[in-house]
């Protein structure tokens, strides 16, 4: 009774919080139950249960979903997928619906299917990344799928978050992130640091110099999402 007393009271105060964000908190717990979206390379596309996914330092190596048309399990690769929804489970997917029915009423992307997402699903898009002097191809979960038009931010599954703390057992991420990947346009994606941020915000938001001169006095990372929501529904 105690744990589900502090789950209302905390996902009240979580709900608050949620109102001024626009990136989603990434979470790595998914449902083995609601059916998962995948779409191949190929051009097809796979509907299904997750079974099983295999994953070093937080990156997806192996998805093992069993489609809902067949008996057998498939194992699929990061080189095969394109893009996935993967449904969140429990906690995690009441707070992202929750966050997601306040964000998709003002924005859409129609690259992504903001519907799915608006269900509590986590999108999850191969993008070219470079980690120390090579580039690779990974599976990294996008946090700002609303409004990534311009500019793509992807959780880093390494970033130190500033405070976490628990509810009902499930732990929670409860400041911003200390790092991000960001692909900007088409070019291959780069890790951004907080402490980099003073000279980074300069180069992600170039070719608007209104934005430029609102920020010069104030760019603090902690607004970094509020910073590129405006540059991608005003900026022309």
């Amino acid at each position: 009774m105690k744990k589900t007393l502090l789950f209302l009271a905390s996902f009240s105060c979580v709900s608050l919080a949620t109102l001024a964000q626009s990136f989603i908190p990434a979470f790595d717990r998914f449902s083995g139950k609601e059916v998962a979206y995948i779409y191949l390379e190929d051009g097809s596309k796979i509907e299904g249960t997750i079974d099983d996914l295999n994953r070093k330092k937080g990156l997806i190596e192996e998805v093992t979903i069993l489609p809902t048309d067949q008996k057998k399990k498939l194992k699929l690769e990061p080189k095969d997928i394109k893009t996935m929804y993967l449904p969140a489970s429990g906690y995690f997917k009441l707070v992202k619906s929750f966050e997601q029915n306040f964000n998709i009423q003002k924005w859409k992307n129609n690259d992504v299917n903001m519907d799915i997402i608006n269900k509590g699903y986590a999108y999850f898009e191969k993008v070219k990344v470079k980690v120390k002097k090579d580039t690779e191809d990974l599976l990294m979960q996008m946090v700002n799928p609303s409004f990534s038009s311009k500019i793509k931010v992807f959780h880093d599954p390494l970033a130190a978050e500033s405070m976490r703390f628990e509810v009902a057992d499930v732990t929670m991420a409860g400041g911003d992130d200390k790092s991000y990947y960001v692909q900007v346009g088409n070019e291959v994606a780069e890790r951004i640091k907080k402490k980099e941020y003073d000279d980074e915000y300069l180069r992600l938001y170039k070719d608007c110099p209104a934005l430029l001169n609102k920020l010069k006095n104030d760019h603090r990372w902690k607004n970094f999402d509020k910073h590129l929501l405006e540059y991608t529904t005003v900026c022309k």
